[in-house]
């Protein structure tokens, strides 16, 4: 089962990154202008910079980066990463971009633009040594119309193929680092109506007076941002482009930052520059790109705030019933009244448990199964109504699912110790009233999508050897749902989960035969 499961989520896996990264060749044959180029495309390592360089572009491409279509808003940019026209910082500047957009509705198309020849495998110094001499400037401006002219080709494809990935024509924009910011600005001038960008991000451009021209009567808006410290002395190419578009009467915003230096792109420094991307989000939502082209859906920020309005009620409800044991307290008194049933089965659990019975109701349907989930909730809370809901109901037996909101740190943060202490004491208290106990491991997870980067794969593991060494030493069933359902990351396979976390209609599928056959061994044991 486990290996049939991995086999799928691998399969699907493979086939979603290649549909959400797709490579697109610019130009059928050789590119217009570079014929006779013969160099061979290179990647090359950085370790003093902690960088990854793209050297010798000949053939230039995009790569498609594409967003859930849960939260898809039907808006595009283009990303040209920076380097001098010598390099790419692909990940910084490119991909790194291109995900965080992914994470917030947008489609990014990452360019590789035509680059100068480097006849080294150490581009990086390369280009350090090339832009210590004199005649740098007049040797990119050679290359300068040709990285142009694939941003405009860029812009052209993506609009000509909106449909195709799900976008509004009229949503295609253009963001640019340094070399690349110099396409960026340059694309919002000269266009056509095909290759005119919708709005245009120049981020520490590269863009001297003499690459301007008068700005259209119908210009784009434009974000920039830099750094004053800028130690190529760029931060002056920003404030002459804002300066411009704001005597032209066009819409523009600027964020100047004290301190960062050139090339700060998606690197963490721990200062506000580190939140740039945050404030293009913001300007997206101002200028209406982050609503859906679909009406019927939610943005990524109006579903945040609906998370947030979800997460104040129970804030709210929780400083009332913090453990929420009036939630099943009717459902409790039928129960009770029709006497125990040494046959009836409580799940005791989290969203997991309460989001089964809606899943797939037909699976408690005629049964003494009595779901006693409660989303959101920590395996210390449950400990709280655990008489209430388990144990007054003398059922007999109870299926324990817990600690997946602990790890995701809830209610704060908490040992894993301590809460295998309250999945002990919930096992304990069960068996002291006579009622059989099945411990569940918890269901993998890769990461949490409201809380992401925890990193809580190894913490289920560890958590779920806790589990199933007491459930040994103490004669209990160990319910292994993990080994069934994890993939080669040790999360939920896309298979068996919208998010990650929660089972979906098939994900319940593997766990309802694995459940009923724990039960019936516990109703077994003595």
């Amino acid at each position: 089962m486990k290996l049939k499961l991995m086999i799928i989520g691998l399969f699907i896996f493979i086939t979603t990154a290649q549909a959400q990264q797709k490579i697109i060749q610019l130009y059928q044959g050789a590119a217009p202008g570079s014929e006779n180029w013969n160099w061979t495309e290179g990647e090359s390592e950085n370790k003093l910079f902690n960088v990854k360089l793209v050297y010798n572009v000949v053939h230039p491409s995009l790569e498609a980066f594409l967003p859930d279509p849960a939260i898809a808003t039907g808006t595009a940019v283009i990303i040209c990463p920076g380097g001098g026209f010598e390099v790419l910082s692909i990940n910084s500047e490119g991909n790194d971009v291109a995900k965080w957009l992914n994470q917030h509705g947008v489609a990014a198309f990452v360019l590789k633009y035509r680059l100068t020849q480097s006849f080294t495998d150490d581009p990086m110094k390369e280009l350090a040594t090339n832009m210590a001499k004199k005649g740098f400037e007049q040797k990119i401006s050679k290359i300068i119309p040709l990285c142009i002219a694939d941003a405009r080709q860029a812009i052209t494809y993506v609009r000509e193929h909106a449909v195709e990935y799900g976008l509004s024509p009229s949503r295609i924009g253009i963001m640019g680092f340094s070399a690349g910011g110099t396409l960026a600005a340059a694309s919002a001038y000269k266009y056509t109506p095909a290759n005119k960008p919708d709005f245009v991000a120049p981020i520490y451009p590269y863009f001297p007076p003499a690459l301007q021209s008068p700005i259209p009567d119908d210009a784009p808006p434009l974000f920039l941002t830099a750094a004053t410290d800028d130690n190529l002395n760029l931060a002056s190419h920003s404030v002459d482009l804002y300066s411009k578009w704001l005597a032209s009467k066009h819409s523009a915003e600027l964020h100047l930052y004290a301190k960062g230096s050139h090339g700060f792109g998606m690197r963490k420094q721990n200062i506000p520059t580190d939140t740039w991307i945050e404030r293009f989000n913001d300007w997206l939502g101002l200028k209406g790109f982050l609503k859906p082209i679909d009406p019927k859906a939610k943005s990524p920020q109006e579903k945040q705030e609906q998370a947030e309005a979800n997460r104040k009620k129970y804030d709210e409800q929780s400083h009332k019933d913090w453990a929420n044991i009036k939630r099943y307290a009717a459902d409790n008194e039928k129960v009770i009244a029709q006497g125990a049933n040494p046959k009836s089965v409580v799940y005791m659990g989290d969203s997991i448990t309460d989001f089964w019975i809606r899943s797939d109701s037909a699976f408690f349907a005629g049964k003494p199964y009595y779901d006693r989930g409660i989303s959101g909730q920590t395996t210390t809370q449950m400990l709280v109504r655990f008489r209430d809901d388990v144990i007054n109901l003398k059922p007999g037996v109870v299926v324990i699912l817990a600690g997946i909101n602990d790890i995701a740190e809830n209610n704060g943060p908490i040992k894993l110790e301590d809460i295998f202490g309250n999945i002990q004491s919930m096992a304990l208290l069960a068996k002291a009233a006579g009622i059989k106990v099945v411990l569940s491991s918890v269901l993998p997870a890769f990461d949490f999508p409201w809380r992401p980067g925890m990193e809580p794969a190894e913490k289920v593991v560890r958590l779920n050897a806790m589990i199933k060494d007491f459930a040994d030493k103490n004669h209990m069933v160990y319910l292994d749902y993990f080994s069934a359902m994890a993939d080669e990351r040790k999360g939920l396979p896309k298979s068996l989960s919208g998010d990650g976390v929660h089972p979906n209609l098939a994900g319940y599928k593997v766990m309802e035969p694995l459940a009923e056959k724990a039960i019936a061994e516990a109703l077994k044991r003595k």
